[in-house]
């Protein structure tokens, strides 16, 4: 088996972690994104600045004030034990209640851990992956 195939039976798992995000995120519920993350988990909402706790809430409630959809599809997965390194492509497009055009989209590199519930969820959340942190950031 490929270390990065993602269509086998061992990576079910984060095909439903995948799944759950895009699910909750379209359904605009906040609640249902934040279980698909580690209490103590990171996301990085731009290049170099990677935010925790309440900081990380409010960036994901940013993004759900849009009302936009995502779309993401796993390109690789690399898995060692219980952590997995996801690459994504994803996008979020459209037009933002405030009338604001948004046209956001890249590959993101993720890395998830299994529970001992057997659910994945974030542990890194950096959906602009190898981007380099604008000027004075980070």
């Amino acid at each position: 088996m490929n270390a990065h195939d993602t269509e086998t039976e061992p990576f079910a798992g984060l095909h439903a972690h995948l799944a759950a995000y895009v699910t909750a995120f379209n359904a605009g519920d906040a609640q249902a994104v934040d279980q698909v993350y580690e209490e103590a988990s990171v996301v990085v909402p731009s290049p170099g600045v990677p935010m925790t706790g309440p900081a990380r809430a409010a960036a994901t409630a940013h993004l759900l004030s849009w009302g936009l959809p995502i779309e993401a599809a796993l390109r690789h997965v690399y898995v060692c034990g219980d952590i997995a390194l996801l690459i994504v492509d994803w996008a979020i497009r459209g037009t933002a209640p405030d009338g604001t055009a948004v046209d956001l989209s890249g590959t993101s590199t993720d890395v998830v851990r299994q529970g001992p519930d057997g659910r994945w969820c974030y542990v890194i959340d950096n959906p602009f992956g190898t981007a380099m942190p604008e000027s004075g950031a980070g």
